[in-house]
C-alpha cells in the first residue's frame, strides 16, 4: 500500500495479511482493533468514515502493529489492554493475558457463603484481573493482591490505581512469594491462577503463550509444584471453614484433588470450564 490510504483499504489489506499469516482466526477484527488503537477511535468510526485518509505517521504505526500481529504477537499485547469481567485492564508481556475461563473463578468466588467483610487474597495477581473483578463485586471484602515479579507488580499497581475513583472495595497490593508474608488464619478465601504447565508441554510453542511470561505459565513437578506450595501454605493461612480456589490444567484434576485431600481440605471439587474441561478446584479448610 502507498500513501493516501483510506481506512477501508487499510483494513481490507491488513485483514488479508493477518489471515495469510495464520496468526489468528479473526483477521478483520484484529486489523480493526489495531487501527483503532492508532487512531484512538472506536471501530464504529471505520464504518461511518471509510473514506478517511490515514496520515503517513498513522499508516507507519498501523503497519508496524499489523506486522507484529502477523508474526504471532498477541492482539492484547499490541493493544496494551484486555477486557476482563467488564473491566478494561492494561496488559503487557510481563503478565498473563486474562482469559474468559478465569472469569469462572470469580463467578464461583462471589457466590460463596463468606463473611460480609471477608478477608481475601489473590495469589500471583499479574494484571490484577481476579482481585479487581472481586473488588468490583464485593465492596466490603478486604482484598489483598500478591505478586512476586517486579514488572508484573507495576502492571497490577497501574490497574489498581486506574480503578481508585470507582466504587470498588479497598485493594492492597504487596510483593511476596505466595502466602509467605502472612500469619496463620489470615484469610477467608485464597484464590489463585498459578503456573501449572509442565516445562516440556508442546502447547508452550503454540499461540499466545509463546509470548507470555514463562514465570506465570510453567512449574516443576509436571506443572504441580506451585499448586502444591499454595495448597500447603493455605492450610496455615486460611481460617477454619475458609476456601481455596485454584485454576489448574485440564488433565490435572485427579492429581490436584489428591493434593488438596492430603492437605487437610474437605469438599474438594473440580469444576469445568467453557470448553467442558476440568479447569479449577474448590475446597474448604477443615
Amino acid at each position: 500500500m502507498e500513501a493516501n490510504v483510506r481506512i477501508d483499504q487499510f483494513i481490507h489489506h491488513s485483514s488479508q495479511l493477518i489471515e495469510s499469516s495464520k496468526a489468528g482466526d479473526s483477521a478483520r477484527l484484529d486489523a480493526e482493533l489495531l487501527l483503532a488503537k492508532v487512531l484512538n477511535k472506536s471501530r464504529s468510526y471505520f464504518y461511518s468514515h471509510p473514506e478517511y485518509l490515514l496520515s503517513d505517521k498513522q499508516l507507519e504505526m498501523a503497519r508496524g502493529l499489523v506486522e507484529l500481529r502477523c508474526q504471532g504477537r498477541p492482539i492484547a499485547y499490541l493493544q496494551g489492554q484486555k477486557e476482563f469481567w467488564s473491566l478494561s485492564l492494561a496488559v503487557n508481556d510481563s503478565v498473563l493475558i486474562p482469559r474468559p475461563e478465569t472469569e469462572m473463578l470469580v463467578e464461583f468466588a462471589i457466590q460463596l457463603d463468606l463473611p460480609a467483610n471477608a478477608s481475601v487474597v489473590d495469589l500471583g495477581t499479574g494484571s490484577g484481573a481476579i482481585a479487581l473483578a472481586l473488588a468490583s463485586e464485593k465492596k466490603s471484602w478486604q482484598i489483598t493482591a500478591v505478586e512476586y515479579i517486579d514488572a508484573a507488580l507495576k502492571v497490577a499497581k497501574h490497574n489498581i490505581e486506574m480503578t481508585a475513583a470507582k466504587d470498588f472495595s479497598v485493594l492492597h497490593l504487596i510483593q511476596a512469594s505466595w502466602l509467605s508474608a502472612f500469619a496463620e488464619h489470615s484469610f477467608d478465601l485464597v484464590i489463585a491462577n498459578p503456573p501449572y504447565i509442565d516445562y516440556h508441554d508442546p502447547h508452550l510453542k503454540q499461540g499466545d503463550v509463546r509470548y507470555e511470561p514463562s514465570t506465570a505459565l510453567v512449574s516443576n513437578e509436571q506443572g504441580l509444584a506451585d499448586i502444591k506450595s499454595i495448597a500447603l501454605q493455605s492450610t496455615h493461612c486460611l481460617r477454619p471453614g475458609g476456601y481455596l480456589i485454584m485454576e489448574h490444567g485440564c488433565d490435572q484434576s485427579q492429581q490436584v484433588k489428591e493434593i488438596l485431600n492430603n492437605n487437610d481440605f474437605i469438599g474438594v471439587q473440580c469444576h469445568r470450564d467453557l470448553s467442558d474441561n476440568f479447569r479449577f478446584v474448590s475446597a474448604m479448610k477443615k
